[in-house]
C-alpha cells in the first residue's frame, strides 16, 4: 500500500468514526466539470430555512454546519481537477468537525449533498481499494465470458459462443457426412478453433490501450487446462495469469462467480509489496546481512542514502512517518506500509518498534 493511500484511509476512518444524534452531519461532494455554483446555492437555500425554520437544537446545529461549509467552500473559484468532497458538522460531543478532500487520487463520479447523524464516506472509500486492473476471462467449450475488474466493479467487455456446435457436438447435432473418426476430428476442430477465437478476443479485450496487470481464468479444470495447454494466448497474457479456479458459467453471471471464487487472491495481492518486503528483511536479519531498525538508525541511514527499502509499520500514525518517507523518495528509495495484521506484521512492529530499512550498502 502506498503511502497515500495510507494517508487517505486514515482521514476516511476519521470521517467514518464521526457520529451525532441528530441530523446535524452535512455530506457535500462534487465531480470534476461540475461548477460549484449549483452546491453554493443550494447550502444559501437550506441556509436561509434554518434561519426562519422552527428554532430548535437540530435546527442550530444544522445551520452552524452551513455556516462552516459555507465558509470552507469560499477558499475555491473551480472545481479541483478530481473533484472536491466537503464534510462539516457537529458531533454528539457537541463539537464541530470538518474535513475536506480537495486531493483525490481519482475522479469522483456524482454529486452529493445530504443531511444525516453520519457522514457518507462510501464515496471515497473505492479510492483505497487496489489500483490493480484484472482481466476475467471464464471459457467453456461452447461459450465464453471476457470482463474486466476495475477496483470493485465488474465490467463486462465481450461475450462469445461457439457457432459450429453446441458445448460437445453429438452426432445428432454434426453434419451428416461427419461420423465415426471424422466426427471427433470435426469436435476437435471446432473446439480448437473456438478457442482461438476466444484468445484473439483477450489480446484485444487485455492487450489494448488499457493493458491489464493480471489475468484471472475459470471455468471447468479440463477446459482451462485445454485453453491454456497450448501457446495459443499471447506470452503477454500467459506471464500475467493470477490464477484459475473452477466456474460453471460462460456469461456475466460467471464473471462475477469468477471473482468470489478469487477473493482470496484478491486480498493477498494488496499486501503482496509489504509481504515481500517484510520476507526479505526478516531473511537478511537471520542472514546477518545489514539492515537498519528503529527510528534512529533508520533516519542515520537515510541521511548516509544507504536505504534500498524503507519499511514502517501501518500502527504508526501517518504524521510521524512522513519525513521519513519523503527522504526515502528523495534518494530514490521504495518504501511499504506494513500492516500489522500480516504474517510477522506484529512481530516487525513489536521487536523493531514499526521502523526498518533494507539497505544498499553497509554504514558505520
Amino acid at each position: 500500500m502506498s503511502s497515500t493511500t495510507y494517508d487517505l484511509r486514515e482521514r476516511i476512518e476519521a470521517v467514518e468514526n464521526a457520529s451525532a444524534d441528530r441530523t446535524s452531519l452535512i455530506t457535500l461532494a462534487v465531480p470534476p466539470g461540475e461548477s460549484l455554483e449549483a452546491a453554493h446555492n443550494r447550502i444559501e437555500r437550506d441556509h436561509a430555512e434554518s434561519e426562519y425554520g422552527d428554532s430548535g437544537p437540530m435546527n442550530k446545529h444544522l445551520k452552524d454546519a452551513l455556516e462552516e461549509l459555507r465558509h470552507l467552500l469560499q477558499d475555491y473559484e473551480e472545481t479541483p481537477e478530481n473533484g472536491i468532497v466537503v464534510y462539516a458538522g457537529i458531533t454528539e460531543d457537541e463539537e464541530m468537525v470538518t474535513y475536506v478532500f480537495d486531493d483525490l487520487p481519482t475522479p469522483i463520479d456524482e454529486l452529493v449533498y445530504e443531511h444525516s447523524n453520519e457522514f457518507d464516506v462510501e464515496l471515497l472509500e473505492s479510492m483505497t481499494e487496489p489500483s490493480a486492473v484484472y482481466g476475467l476471462l471464464v471459457v467453456e467449450r461452447g461459450a465464453a465470458a471476457l470482463g474486466r475488474l476495475e477496483g470493485e466493479e465488474i465490467v463486462p467487455v465481450e461475450t462469445l459462443e461457439n457457432e459450429m456446435a453446441e458445448e460437445t457436438p453429438s452426432l445428432e447435432g454434426a453434419p451428416e457426412e461427419a461420423e465415426g473418426e471424422a466426427l471427433q476430428d470435426r469436435q476437435a476442430e471446432w473446439k480448437e478453433g473456438f478457442f482461438d477465437d476466444v484468445a484473439d478476443a483477450a489480446e484485444r479485450a487485455f492487450l489494448g490501450e488499457e493493458p491489464v496487470d493480471e489475468l484471472l481464468i475459470g471455468g471447468t479444470e479440463i477446459t482451462i487446462e485445454e485453453f491454456t495447454g497450448d501457446d495459443r494466448l499471447d506470452h503477454r497474457l500467459r506471464d500475467r495469469i493470477a490464477g484459475t479456479f473452477t466456474v460453471e458459467y460462460a456469461s456475466e453471471q460467471g464473471l462475477r462467480q469468477l471473482v468470489d471464487r478469487a477473493e482470496d487472491h484478491l486480498t493477498e495481492a494488496e499486501d503482496r509489496p509489504a509481504r515481500e518486503a517484510l520476507d526479505r528483511f526478516f531473511d537478511a536479519v537471520d542472514e546477518g546481512e545489514e539492515v537498519a531498525y528503529g527510528r534512529e538508525e533508520v533516519e542515520r541511514a537515510l541521511e548516509f542514502d544507504a536505504v534500498d527499502t524503507l519499511l514502517i509499520s501501518e500502527s504508526i500514525p501517518s504524521e510521524e512517518t512522513g519525513d521519513l518517507i519523503e527522504q526515502a523518495e528523495e534518494i530514490e528509495a521504495d518504501h511499504v506500509l506494513v500492516p500489522t495484521d500480516l504474517e510477522r506484521g506484529e512481530q516487525f512492529e513489536q521487536a523493531f518498534g514499526g521502523y526498518g530499512a533494507l539497505l544498499r550498502f553497509e554504514i558505520d
